[in-house]
C-alpha cells in the first residue's frame, strides 16, 4: 500500500481530551475519529488492526468447536421481559421504539436472543453440546464514556453461548473457553491473567475475567508472578479431559477490585513472588446454568424421555477494546509498538528521497519483492522530510522499518529498524529482503 494513496490523517499534537496513552495514540495515529461521546469512526489503519484481532478471535473460537452466526444489533424488548432482565438491566440499555410503537433496544448482550434461536430449533439432547458465537457491535449507554475505545458506548464484541444437557457438560464447555481465551490473547502477544470474578447482571455462580497488565488499568491485581510467565496450553490439549487443575493453576489468587478473592493465599506467597499491578479486562466468561433457559422455556428431551432446561454459559471478548489494551501494554514515547500478529502492516518501507531515480527504483523493487512473498507493506512514497517520515512510522508502530536513501542506494545498502528494540542494521537489499520475508 502506497502512503500517497492511503488515508492516514496523523496528528502532530495530542488532543486535549485524551486522558490515557491508547486514546492519545489512536487519535494521533489516525486510527479512529470521535463522532459522538463514546462513539468512534474506525479509520483505515485502525480498521486493519481491528480485523486482525477479529480473525484471531474467530480462529480460536472455531478451533474450540464453537459455531459462528450473526445476530442483529436491534432486539425486541419482549425477549428481555421474558427473561426478567428488561427492567433490571438499568439505564445502560438504549431503549427505542419503531414506527409502530413496538418497544425495541440496541443490544448490550445477547443471552435472550441466542436462547430464543436455540429453543426454536433444538429439541433433543442428541444435538448437544452446542456453542454458538458471533462478532457484532454492541451499545451500552455509559454514564461517563471515556478513555477512547477502552470505555466507549458502541463497541465490537465477540460473545459465545454454550448449551449442554447437564452441569458437568456445561462446566466442560466453560473449561474449553477458558483455555481458548488463554491461547487467543497469547497469539496477540499479550500476557493474560485470569481471575475469579463477580457474575454481575449476567448471573450464575462461576465467572473469570481475563486481565492484561497495564499501568493505566482499572483493575488491581495481586497474584503470583509465575502466572505472568506461564505459556498458554498447546493446540494439542485434550479438550475432553478435566481441565479443572489447569484452570486453578492459572487463576489469580487475589483481585482487590473483586468480591471473590483470597488475600491469605497472596500473603502466604514468598515476597519475591508477589505481584501488585494494575490491569485491563479484555475478556469475561460465565457459567450461569438455567438462569435463561428456565424462564424462556429452552428445553430438550433427555435420554430418559423427560424435558429438561439446558445448562448455559456465555463468553465475551472485547474485540475493539483489545486495541486499546494492546497499546497500553505495548508503546513507548515515540508511539505504538504493535505485536506482529495484529500489526496493520508488517513493514514500513521509507523512501527518503522520492525524486532520486536510484532510490525510488530500489524501493519499488523491494516493495514488489516483499509483497510477492506475502508481506503487507506500507510504502512511504510521499515528499515529506525525513524526520517527519521517521516520526510518523514510529507513531503508527509497524514492527519493521526498511529505510532507503540515496547514499545507501548508491552503495547497495539499506537500513532495517526493529520498532520494538530500536535495533538498526545496515544490510544489502537481498539480506534485508531475506530477513523481512522471514520475520
Amino acid at each position: 500500500m502506497r502512503l500517497s494513496r492511503f488515508f492516514l490523517p496523523v496528528l502532530k499534537e495530542t488532543p486535549a481530551d485524551a486522558q490515557i496513552v491508547s486514546h492519545r495514540l489512536m487519535l494521533r495515529a489516525g486510527m479512529i475519529r470521535q463522532e459522538a461521546a463514546g462513539i468512534y469512526a474506525w479509520l483505515p489503519l485502525g480498521l486493519r488492526v481491528l480485523k486482525k484481532i477479529e480473525a484471531i478471535v474467530r480462529e480460536e473460537m472455531d478451533r474450540a468447536g464453537a459455531i459462528e452466526l450473526l445476530m442483529p444489533t436491534i432486539q425486541s424488548a419482549e425477549l428481555w421481559r421474558e427473561s426478567g432482565r428488561y427492567d433490571d438491566y438499568g439505564k445502560e440499555m438504549l431503549r427505542i421504539e419503531d414506527r409502530h410503537k413496538r418497544e425495541m433496544l440496541f443490544g448490550p448482550t445477547n443471552e435472550e436472543m441466542v436462547t430464543d434461536i436455540f429453543r426454536a430449533s433444538v429439541r433433543s439432547y442428541r444435538d448437544l453440546p452446542l456453542n454458538l458465537y458471533h462478532i457484532q457491535w454492541k451499545f451500552r449507554d455509559e454514564v461517563r464514556p471515556r478513555f477512547g475505545v477502552m470505555r466507549g458506548r458502541e463497541f465490537l464484541m465477540k460473545d459465545a453461548y454454550s448449551f449442554d444437557i447437564d452441569e458437568a457438560g456445561a462446566r466442560r464447555a466453560y473449561q474449553k473457553m477458558f483455555v481458548s481465551y488463554l491461547r487467543t490473547f497469547a497469539r496477540m502477544g499479550l500476557k493474560s491473567i485470569p481471575m475469579r470474578a463477580d457474575t454481575g447482571p449476567i448471573g450464575g455462580d462461576l465467572s473469570h475475567e481475563f486481565i492484561i497488565l497495564a499501568e493505566t488499568g482499572e483493575s488491581q491485581v495481586f497474584c503470583d508472578k509465575a502466572l505472568v510467565d506461564m505459556e498458554p496450553p498447546g493446540a494439542d490439549l485434550d479438550y475432553e479431559a478435566d481441565l479443572t487443575p489447569l484452570i486453578e493453576a492459572r487463576t489469580a489468587l487475589y483481585a482487590a477490585t473483586e468480591e471473590m478473592h483470597d488475600a491469605a493465599a497472596f500473603d502466604a506467597l514468598p515476597e519475591d513472588r508477589r505481584l501488585a499491578a494494575r490491569g485491563i479486562e479484555v475478556g469475561h466468561i460465565f457459567y450461569f446454568g438455567t438462569k435463561y433457559s428456565k424462564p424462556m422455556n429452552a428445553k430438550v428431551t433427555a435420554p430418559d424421555g423427560t424435558d429438561v432446561p439446558v445448562e448455559m454459559g456465555s463468553y465475551g471478548i472485547g474485540v475493539s477494546r483489545l486495541l486499546g489494551a494492546i497499546i497500553e501494554a505495548s508503546h513507548d514515547e515515540a508511539g505504538i509498538i504493535w505485536p506482529e500478529p495484529v500489526a496493520p502492516f508488517d513493514v514500513g518501507l521509507i523512501n527518503l528521497k522520492v525524486d532520486d531515480q536510484a532510490t525510488s527504483a530500489l524501493a519499488e523493487k523491494l516493495l514488489a519483492e516483499l509483497e510477492g512473498r506475502g508481506r503487507d507493506v506500507l510504502y512511504d512514497d510521499t515528499g515529506e522530510r525525513a524526520g517527519a517520515k521517521f516520526a510518523a512510522m514510529d507513531l503508527i508502530g509497524l514492527p519493521h522499518q526498511l529505510i532507503i536513501g540515496p547514499k545507501g542506494a548508491a552503495k547497495g545498502e539499506v537500513e532495517v529498524k526493529n520498532r520494538r528494540t530500536g535495533e538498526r542494521q545496515t544490510l544489502s537489499p537481498d539480506a534485508a529482503l531475506q530477513m523481512l520475508a522471514m520475520a
